[in-house]
């Protein structure tokens, strides 16, 4: 019998060794894994590096901004401690950043604002710190006036962790202040100067009513003085005779031919109707002046219902197809206010319905006046087409019109609102009726709560 050698066991010297499939598997398995720890590591490592450089963008952001500000910057922690400033804080203080930051707040200020340094951030944890003005010391020593703005910082928890303090001298803000009030001035000059331009295109349209005003009077006053005259040359006769000492007869005969109780009848007439005309034709003059002169508007005691019956004589009168006007007014109406402003508003209010029905066939023009506790309103009502849904927003403003050129400015509107608003204390609305047309209704407060003075 022959026998095997034995085989050795694996491992042992002499046996070669085998592979499972099993193996295998793990392997490849450890592979796949840290070939995914490795990817992962890669893009986190390639995420990682963009934060960073949109962090780094951002600190270079945030650092420009910083010294492009010329507003004094500063921010310290809850104890009042410097963490960071900016240039136009360093070229104040004439100092660089390493010798601020960590250092106390009041370092910043005066002797005399030190301790109002000090209370900052208490006083901004209950709640901001605004227009303060306290002095800072300046790079050789001075003391600069600045107004301070301080305001809470949080942290990503919401938590107070410090406050951030920004200032601007107050000479420039004093200049600012100069520049602006100077830009406002030639702003009111200019406005001005438009409510004279209007004023006067206003008159030119007006000058023919004006003449007309003047006319009936100022004819009423040259016929009665004519008549005047007429009697005098009688009453200077008979006086002649009387003084002559002629006979009682021939004085009588005189009397009669003369007709001098007749003259004597009429002369209280004549002489009350032409201080009635003169009269007439100085309030007209008084009107025009205050209309067309540019002076302060001085409160006054004036009768509406008048005033408004004045404006729209004047304006319908020089109308080349003058309309159909409808009144309701009260008897008397007084009110306490600007009584130029709002005359030149009601004279435009007409004049733009009036404009506005140029080619109706047959023009009217109905306004009322109502009333209660406080105020008046004056209603004009035009029965043209009415103002294009489109244009409504825009009708008060400057320079809008929707006339050919050369017929309209676009100012009669947009002054009209300033006046009633921002002199007169009211209102300038408007709507299209519904039964067409536009209409436009002026409120004004009536005043104060004293009556007027009689006469």
């Amino acid at each position: 019998m022959e026998l095997s050698p034995p085989t050795p066991a694996a491992g042992e010297p002499g046996r070669p060794l085998e592979v499972t499939a099993l193996g295998e598997e793990a392997w490849i398995e450890v592979v796949r894994r840290m070939d995914s720890i490795y990817a992962d590591l890669v893009r986190h490592q390639v995420e990682l590096e963009r934060k960073n450089e949109a962090l780094e963008e951002a600190q270079r952001f945030i650092d420009s901004v910083l010294s492009a500000m010329s507003d004094v910057l500063v921010v310290a922690d809850i104890h009042g401690r410097i963490q960071r400033v900016n240039q136009a804080m360093l070229d104040l203080a004439g100092l660089p950043e390493e010798a601020l930051v960590g250092q106390a707040l009041h370092i910043l200020f005066t002797e005399e604002s030190a301790s109002l340094a000090n209370e900052l951030p208490h006083r901004t944890r209950e709640k901001a710190v605004t227009d303060c003005e306290a002095r800072m010391r300046g790079r050789d020593g001075g003391s600069i006036p600045i107004a301070i703005n301080c305001n809470p910082r949080y942290d990503n928890r919401g938590v107070f962790s410090g406050i951030v303090l920004t200032g601007r001298q107050l000479g420039e803000l004093r200049r600012a202040y100069h520049e602006l009030q100077d830009a406002h001035q030639q702003l009111k000059d200019a406005q001005q100067q438009l409510l004279q331009a209007e004023k006067m295109a206003s008159l030119g349209r007006l000058v023919a009513g004006v003449a007309h005003e003047l006319n009936n009077p100022i004819s009423f006053v040259f016929g009665n003085m004519h008549a005047l005259k007429r009697y005098e040359d009688r009453l200077q006769r008979y006086l002649t005779a009387f003084h002559e000492g002629s006979p009682q007869a021939e004085m009588e005969r005189l009397r009669k031919r003369l007709k001098i109780d007749r003259v004597l009848q009429d002369i209280g007439p004549l002489i009350d109707g032409s201080l009635e005309g003169a009269e007439r034709v100085s309030a007209i003059v008084q009107n025009l002046r205050r209309f067309a002169t540019p002076r302060p508007q001085n409160k006054s005691w004036f009768d509406l219902p008048r005033l408004t019956e004045n404006a729209v004589g004047w304006v319908a009168r020089t109308s080349p197809t003058p309309p159909e006007v409808t009144l309701d007014l009260p008897e008397e109406l007084p009110v306490h206010g600007n009584e130029g402003h709002i005359h030149q508003i009601l004279i435009n209010l007409v004049q733009n319905a009036i404009d506005a029905m140029e080619e109706t066939p047959r023009p009217r023009l109905d306004i009322r006046i109502e009333q209660d506790a406080d105020h008046a309103r004056v209603v004009v009502r035009d029965h043209g087409p009415g103002i294009p849904e489109a244009d409504a927003l825009r009708i008060f403003d400057p320079f809008f019109t929707t006339k050919e050129v050369g017929k309209g400015t676009g100012l009669g509107l947009y002054i009209s609102y300033g006046l009633a608003t921002e002199q007169c204390g009211g209102a300038l609305r408007f709507r299209n009726h519904p039964r067409g047309g536009a209409e436009f209704i002026l409120e004004i407060p009536l005043g104060t709560d004293e009556a007027p003075a009689d006469g």
